[in-house]
């Protein structure tokens, strides 16, 4: 799914990126706890996050991330948007809440980074 098309769907504005809109990404991911990502398979996935702080930044470069969404409309310091400009990450906010904004992306088929998780068989 192209960047552009997370921002229509999501309503976003973009804060970093405009330049980036054509770009894709194979994947979502959602959380509020920055060591989770780094325990995933983030490389060129979007995240929404309701975090609003440097660190969302930093570990998102770290993690692979090719996009940050702030959920319910948070809107980003200079130092957030200054690491974001500096690392070449777009970063954008929406109104909609994380569940919603997942929800929307999901409806559209843009999956999670989740791995392919296999159904335990229940005994009897």
């Amino acid at each position: 799914m192209k960047l552009s098309d997370i921002k229509d769907l999501l309503h976003a504005e973009v804060v970093v990126g405009q330049d980036k809109l054509d770009m894709s990404v194979k994947a979502g991911a959602a959380s509020d706890l920055m060591s989770d990502l780094l325990t995933g398979q983030n490389n060129n996935a979007v995240l929404l996050t309701g975090l609003c702080n440097v660190q969302v930044i930093r570990t998102s470069v770290i993690a692979g991330i090719a996009a940050v969404v702030l959920v319910r409309g948070k809107q980003p310091t200079q130092e957030i948007i200054t690491q974001a400009r500096e690392h070449g990450l777009p970063l954008l906010s929406t109104p909609f809440t994380m569940f919603t904004s997942c929800g929307r992306l999901f409806s559209k088929k843009l999956r999670g980074v989740d791995e392919k998780i296999s159904t335990p068989v229940h005994s009897r």
